[in-house]
């Protein structure tokens, strides 16, 4: 699934690639990705005319702003866009395909149809679900790391668990949640409540330098995640243990042990990460 570093990568490229764009036409070939409005001839009828000025990224949502309404869009597992000629052949995987006046469609591909859609009035997406259920951006001033202290302490799950919850903190998802935990040296079945102020700080700290260094180099493609360019990102290049189950870890040559936390495949150091 794609998490903060690729979806704000997504939304850099979709902002080269379609801002001021304007929608002419709308083709939804795959009915269950519209959540709201759930007639999709009504949904057409919103986004028809309507000129894109901004994407704009809330978590691992991304957000285009029109002239009266707001589209918000979750790529889930497989989702991508792509921009094609008006008249290239469809690929069978395009299940919203947005026609411009210039002759040019945006193509909403999906192989697993998990993604969703949203239309909002402008100003009320935020108050609504899903965007209305969402944690703090962890490059935002609220998410500091004596928020981060108060909310591990009011829980008994495992900090893993923790990181991936999107009301707590957004965009965090599988991978980046076992690369920090490996930088902050935590074992991800710690009880969170039990994290000192201290291992929080530095908790903190890798959060926002492991996705700094992620959106610095397109996010990771660990399988099929490409930019809206079609550009594979590079970050898996630079994992440490997600995905490396069995590999020697690069800090101290201990095999990378993988366990299931909350149902969720974990990769760690039992050595780097051992004290529980």
């Amino acid at each position: 699934m794609p998490e903060l570093p690729e979806v704000e990568t997504v939304k850099r490229t979709l902002n080269d690639l379609i801002k001021g764009k304007t929608i002419q036409d709308v083709k939804v070939l795959w009915p269950n990705i519209i959540k709201k409005p759930t007639n999709t001839t009504e949904f057409v009828h919103l986004l028809s005319g309507q000129t894109i000025h901004q994407v704009e990224r809330r978590g691992k949502f991304l957000i285009f702003h029109l002239d009266d309404s707001v589209l918000v869009s979750h790529l889930r597992m497989e989702g991508k866009y792509r921009l094609y000629q008006a008249d290239e052949p469809l690929n069978k995987h395009a299940h919203v395909i947005f026609i411009f006046n210039d002759n040019t469609a945006l193509h909403y591909l999906d192989v697993r149809k998990f993604g969703t859609m949203h239309i909002f009035k402008k100003g009320e997406e935020e108050r609504n679900k899903p965007l209305s259920q969402l944690g703090p951006e962890p490059f935002d001033p609220e998410f500091t790391p004596r928020f981060l202290f108060e909310k591990c302490k009011r829980t008994n799950r495992t900090i893993k668990q923790v990181l991936l919850d999107q009301s707590i903190v957004v965009g965090l998802g599988n991978i980046y949640v076992d690369e920090v935990l490996f930088q902050a040296k935590i074992h991800p079945t710690t009880a969170a409540s039990n994290l000192s102020r201290e291992k929080i700080n530095d908790l903190h700290q890798s959060i926002v330098e492991i996705l700094t260094k992620a959106i610095t180099l397109g996010g990771s493609t660990i399988r099929t995640y490409v930019n809206s360019q079609g550009t594979k990102g590079t970050f898996q290049d630079r994992l440490a243990v997600y995905g490396r189950d069995d590999q020697p870890c690069p800090r101290c040559g201990t095999l990378i042990q993988k366990i299931k936390v909350g149902g969720r495949g974990t990769h760690f150091c039992p050595n780097c990460q051992g004290d529980m």
